[in-house]
């Protein structure tokens, strides 16, 4: 059956002949990257890369190395989602003004480097979630080939795996706007408590670590498995982030979830 699924892929992308892929270098797009690479060939896959103020500058590194190794041209741009009308205020839109920016950005580099279509990392699992960037993709004719062959985000791992790419086991990576409850107005200072905070926790021996921000209350998720190390650490830990901005250090008992911002939907008006 997986096999199958990495055929159709395959298919998908062919029919397509040449392609720009939004590029993040997490688990799927470096996939989907490496297949269209090989179904497509290098001189017809250009990777993109965004970089902006919610983008973690570890990551954009890893990008670059990880389409280095992939070996597929590569184009950084740098963008600015703080710039976005509407984006600041946080509302459960948020996604979606992000999403429509990129491809407004993408969409001139395919035209003018002629390529045929825009492809970027959804998958199988993202049309069970609330995921408003798809509607911006649905608007703009940006196809999602990893949700199209009905690739779930273990069978990628295993895909990925096989196929040698070092991000088969990558822990789950999303913007760091989406740490920021909703309501509360993004700003690049903010921005940057998470970074720092994150980037430290990952230092104590944490993989998998969200830094959830209500105000001045940072609540860290980690794994279950991973709470005693939180626990072991935790006036190191305290003293850290406070020294970044938070008054209040908290641990959630739930554990990591993506989007468990999402509770707070119902709160929020359009």
């Amino acid at each position: 059956m997986i096999e199958q699924k990495q055929q159709s892929l395959i298919s998908i992308l062919q029919d397509m002949k040449k392609v720009v892929v939004a590029f993040s270098g997490g688990v799927d797009s470096t996939y989907l990257l490496k297949v269209a690479v090989e179904a497509l060939g290098t001189d017809h896959v250009l990777a993109v890369t965004a970089d902006s103020e919610t983008y973690p500058t570890s990551e954009l590194e890893e990008a670059k190395r990880l389409a280095e190794h992939i070996g597929a041209r590569h184009l950084v741009i740098e963008t600015s989602e703080l710039a976005i009308p509407g984006y600041t205020e946080n509302d459960k839109n948020r996604c979606y003004f992000c999403k429509n920016s990129l491809f407004d950005h993408l969409v001139p580099i395919m035209n003018e480097k002629g390529f045929e279509n825009i492809v970027y990392g959804v998958i199988a699992d993202d049309m069970s979630e609330y995921r408003p960037g798809m509607r911006a993709a649905k608007e703009q004719g940006v196809r999602g080939p990893l949700q199209e062959a009905d690739l779930y985000k273990e069978e990628i791992r295993e895909l990925s795996k096989r196929l040698g790419l070092p991000t088969w086991d990558k822990p789950s990576f999303a913007c760091l706007s989406s740490r920021i409850a909703y309501g509360e107005t993004i700003t690049k200072a903010k921005l940057t408590k998470v970074e720092k905070s994150e980037a430290f926790l990952k230092t104590v021996g944490v993989r998998q670590v969200r830094v959830r921000t209500h105000d001045n209350i940072a609540r860290i998720e980690v794994e279950p498995q991973d709470m005693d190390l939180i626990l072991r650490n935790h006036t190191r830990i305290t003293e850290k982030l406070q020294s970044y901005g938070y008054q209040f250090v908290t641990m959630d008992l739930v554990g990591y979830k993506s989007g468990s911002m999402n509770r707070e939907l119902s709160k929020i008006k359009s």
